[in-house]
């Protein structure tokens, strides 16, 4: 005989918000996916070194996984160090993802990039604002610092790339091969979830083989680092080389290529917490659940926004990137890798928008013009400046008109 079992309304409800804060948590990574995520590649579309569907494939593949072994940090940072005093409730949290949400949507239709990070950060502190938070100024003042020095960062990195590649003494054969260098060097030093650490939960290659040999050190400094650091960068700088050398178009594209790969798996390693940070209390203290759970259910909407959204941005922001031409694309997502990761390391939510576009303008000032206009460019800074104040605003409303509505305050 069938035995019906009755619910009690309070884990009903509970469960409810716990269904509603995690579909709020796939759309706002499929936006990710479908937006954030995509611009690494359009540089090697607009060169014709991959095709569209085969871009928005390998994005949502890399992007994924970088959201699984190098979104922790973040996610935490957005999840518990915005606010201090409350934790983030399942109602808090979709109305965080949803303001965030609905910033984006309006920022692709108004066709003004919105940075997901300044929408997210200024959501969840209104929301733990209206539950009675006090503000983590600690927090706020190195999100704001660093958000502060990556426009002169990412323009000053693509501006000095830009003139290496356009030195007459320079040959092609050497400045191309030297990028990849430092960019393989970098790869041995970042720090990846599945590779284990004694103090922390994510390890580089680098610090792996340090471990390995005992950690030796002369002068405070650790030789297998630097050992690991070098072996990489002279592969980094052969495999390249051996491109260049054969034909410079086409090495140069072969670089395009993989640089595009590695930001967007850094994208994905600093995007994914913007969508999974606000679910960090539900999942790990209230579900009792791994960390790497919900970063799985990230990745997959990343994933999905990737494949099912991606095409349509790819196509339309490679033709910007075959304006500025293979070599100024180059300049771009240099430091759009390197500033990633140093935010990955610091835990710093950040805007993908911001630092291409800092790149962008950057490199086009190598070639004594931004090639950007200075009303678009004044726009979306003011643009940006409101949609973290405003959202901080909205936030604290939403949150106050729902929880009064449904009799959770």
């Amino acid at each position: 005989m069938l035995e019906l079992t009755v619910v009690p309304a309070a884990t009903l409800t509970f469960w409810t918000f716990v269904g509603l804060a995690t579909i709020a948590c796939l759309f706002m990574a499929w936006s990710l996916g479908a937006n954030s995520n995509s611009p690494p590649f359009a540089p090697a579309i607009g060169a014709n070194a991959v095709s569209t569907l085969r871009a928005a494939f390998l994005i949502g593949i890399l992007a994924a996984a970088g959201a699984v072994t190098q979104g922790g940090s973040i996610s935490e940072t957005v999840g518990a160090e915005l606010i201090s005093g409350v934790a983030i409730t399942p109602l808090a949290a979709t109305t965080g993802l949803l303001v965030a949400a609905t910033f984006m949507s309006f920022g692709v239709y108004s066709g003004y990039p919105v940075p997901a990070a300044f929408a997210t950060t200024g959501a969840m502190v209104g929301v733990g604002l209206s539950l009675g938070g006090e503000p983590a100024f600690g927090t706020y003042r190195r999100i704001v610092t660093f958000w502060l020095l990556v426009p002169p960062s990412s323009g000053g990195i693509a501006f000095l790339t830009a003139k290496l590649l356009r030195r007459d003494d320079i040959p092609e054969t050497v400045g191309v091969p030297v990028l990849a260098a430092v960019v393989a060097g970098i790869l041995a030093n970042i720090r990846l979830g599945v590779i284990p650490h004694p103090d922390r939960s994510q390890g580089s290659v680098a610090e792996l083989v340090s471990h390995a040999l005992g950690s030796p050190t002369v002068l405070g400094v650790d030789l297998s680092v630097v050992g690991a650091t070098v072996v990489f960068a002279a592969l980094g700088f052969q495999f390249i080389r051996r491109k260049v050398v054969a034909s410079v178009e086409r090495g140069i594209r072969s670089f395009l290529l993989v640089l595009g790969g590695i930001v967007a798996f850094s994208s994905g390693g600093s995007q994914v917490g913007l969508a999974t940070g606000p679910l960090e209390a539900l999942y790990g203290t209230e579900l009792g659940l791994p960390s790497v759970v919900l970063l799985v259910i990230g990745a997959s909407g990343i994933l999905a926004g990737a494949w099912m959204g991606a095409p349509r941005l790819l196509q339309a922001t490679s033709r910007e990137y075959a304006q500025l031409g293979v070599r100024r694309s180059i300049a771009a997502l240099v430091p759009g890798f390197v500033i990633a990761q140093a935010a990955i390391a610091l835990g710093i939510p950040i805007s993908f928008n911001n630092i291409i576009i800092s790149g962008v303008i950057g490199g086009g000032l190598a070639a004594g013009s931004a090639g950007v206009s200075r009303r678009k460019i004044g726009v979306t800074v003011l643009f940006w400046v409101l949609t973290l104040v405003t959202s901080i605003g909205i936030g604290f409303g939403f949150y106050r008109l729902l929880s009064t509505l449904l009799g959770t305050s």
